[in-house]
Order: structure tokens, then C-alpha cells, then sequence
């Protein structure tokens, strides 16, 4: 259990994060479409653990990627880009298969996204993975890697040489049926992680797609009786909801302006991982995830140009 009013203690290693798991194309298109007939789209930079170590660096802590990327011209893009950014990308395995995509068509409803996987799955558990991860203080994940194998086979051995090495696990139960091999139960499995791991931030659509509906406090509940030590449930603009199995705290929006909510799920995770490595109690930290995704919700795109964690403290009063 984390106490909400403690920090939490890392050992000195050289990297601060380590995210595993899928980047990607996003191909969306350039207008709005409700019957799939836009003949433009455009590239887009995507995967989230990606953006979590893109947002991190920026906020001021090291971070590194652990995926799989073609051995192709998209490939190679993902690969400039982080690099472009000062993201290490020795981790960034090339493999012979083609780079994953995701085509998104624009609509005034919720986009339904079309899926294309072939070289995320397929991200190897190497001496070279395992030595980043033990250099780590924090490793993050989603559902994607552990969607398919040969990947989540990798997941499996990260998760066990993390506990080995006493680093922080957090998963993002972000699970959509349409990535899961065909036939496989994914809402089994990720219920078995999900008492694997440390921290889980799932989105109020998230538990609903794992358990069904019911409140957000009956929500939490569950993932804590399978496990999780600290449930962030974002709660969109009413907030979030936090426990850790004996406190449950409720967060409010720091949002003003609401221009775009890509990537407001991978702001938070940012701004909270920032605080907690910079010696802020686990409280400090969640306001500070808020504070982050509070500031990117301004701006269109997943990933914004983030100021310093100090500059955003002082902006939103923390």
C-alpha cells in the first residue's frame, strides 16, 4: 500500500522510466468522414508509452522506450522523431516485420479505429532490454504488449525482474477488444496483471469495458480486491478518484479550456511519474498529473511542448 501522504523512496539508478510497449503510425484523416470516403490522411507520430517518455523528458526526469518498430520507412520515421525529441532509443528493436498502424477516420461521434499489427508485437525480452530495465526506478505498460504474444511473454519477464529489483510497476488497463487475438478472453488476463503490478490508472471507460457499469467507488473496489496497491481512476472533467485500499481521496479537474483530449490520459501518468521521481508525496504527485493534463488539454495533439514540472507548479499555484 502507498500512503497518500509519503513519498515514495528509489534507489539511485540512471534511468528514472523505462515504458514497454507498442509505437505506432497513426494515419488520420483530414476531414471529418461518417461514411469512410476521405481519400486523405495524414502520418502521425503515435503510441503511448512513447508519449510518456517524450512528456517526461520535457518535464525534466530521463526516460526510455522499449518497442518495435519495421525495418522500413516508417520505422525509421518513429525512430527520428524520438530521437529528434532526445528520447534514447536503444531499446527500439528493428524487426522484420511491417510497422503497426492505426488508421482513425475523423467523426462527430466516437472514431472507430482500424488496426494494423505486425512489428509492435513483436518487441523481444534481450540482455539489453533487462539491463535498461534494472537501471530504471519506474517500468510503465498498457494492454497493448500484453494483446499478443511473442510480447507478452516479454511483459511476463519484465514484470519478474521488476520485482526482483524492487522498481515501481504501473499499468495502464486501457483494454479495447479489437487488439486481442481472436478467440482470447483479454478481460481475464488483464484482470490476472492487474495484481502484478503497483499502480493502475484506469479511465471510468476502461473499468466499464473490464467490469461492466456500475459507480466509480464500486469501480475501484474491484481493481483493488484483484490486487492493485494505489487506483487512479480519471474521471474526464469531474476529476479523479484515488485509493490505495484504506484512504480514497477525490480529485478535481484543474482544466480550463478544453481544445483537444488526445493524450490527456498519458499527461497525467507524466506529470505524476515527474513528481513522484522529484521527491514529491504521492498526493503532490497526483495534483501534478492533474496539473499537466490540465495544461495539455489546451493544445491540440498528444503530445504538447511541456514546461519544466517547476514552471507548471508554479503556473497552477502548487
Amino acid at each position: 500500500m502507498f500512503k497518500l501522504d509519503e513519498k515514495i523512496e528509489f534507489e539511485y539508478k540512471g534511468n528514472d522510466i523505462l515504458t514497454v510497449g507498442e509505437l505506432l503510425i497513426d494515419m488520420i484523416s483530414a476531414e471529418y468522414d461518417e461514411y469512410y470516403e476521405s481519400g486523405t490522411y495524414h502520418r502521425y507520430f503515435g503510441g503511448s508509452p512513447s508519449n510518456i517518455a517524450m512528456n517526461v523528458k520535457k518535464l525534466g526526469i530521463e526516460s526510455l522506450v522499449a518497442s518495435a518498430v519495421g525495418n522500413d520507412g516508417l520505422g525509421t520515421f518513429l525512430l527520428n522523431h524520438l530521437q529528434k525529441v532526445g528520447v534514447d532509443t536503444s531499446c527500439v528493436q528493428k524487426v522484420d516485420y511491417s510497422t503497426s498502424m492505426v488508421v482513425v477516420t475523423k467523426s462527430k461521434s466516437t472514431p472507430i479505429p482500424i488496426f494494423y499489427r505486425s512489428a509492435d508485437y513483436h518487441l523481444a525480452y534481450t540482455t539489453q532490454l533487462e539491463k535498461a530495465l534494472v537501471n530504471s526506478r519506474i517500468v510503465h505498460f498498457s494492454c497493448w504488449p500484453i494483446s499478443m504474444e511473442p510480447v507478452r511473454h516479454t511483459i511476463d519477464r519484465v514484470i519478474e525482474k521488476a520485482k526482483e529489483h524492487d522498481i515501481l510497476i504501473c499499468f495502464d488497463p486501457n483494454y479495447h477488444p479489437m487488439i486481442w487475438q481472436k478467440g482470447e478472453d483479454g478481460v481475464e488476463y488483464i484482470k490476472s496483471v492487474i495484481g502484478k503490478v503497483d499502480i493502475v490508472k484506469p479511465s471510468e471507460d476502461d473499468a466499464e469495458r473490464l467490469f461492466g457499469k456500475d459507480t466509480p467507488e464500486n469501480q475501484m473496489e474491484k481493481f483493488l480486491k484483484l490486487g492493485a496497491k494505489l487506483v487512479i481512476m480519471t474521471l474526464g472533467k469531474d476529476g479523479a478518484l484515488i485509493s490505495n485500499g484504506t484512504e480514497t481521496i477525490k480529485l478535481d479537474t484543474l482544466a480550463t479550456e478544453v481544445v483537444d483530449t488526445t493524450g490527456a490520459g498519458d499527461a497525467f501518468w507524466s506529470g505524476f511519474y515527474t513528481a513522484l521521481i522529484k521527491g514529491g508525496t504521492v498526493r503532490q504527485a497526483l495534483t501534478m498529473g492533474m496539473a499537466v493534463s490540465a495544461y495539455k488539454l489546451k493544445y491540440m495533439g498528444a503530445v504538447v511542448d511541456l514546461p519544466k514540472l517547476e514552471d507548471l507548479q508554479e503556473m497552477y499555484g502548487l
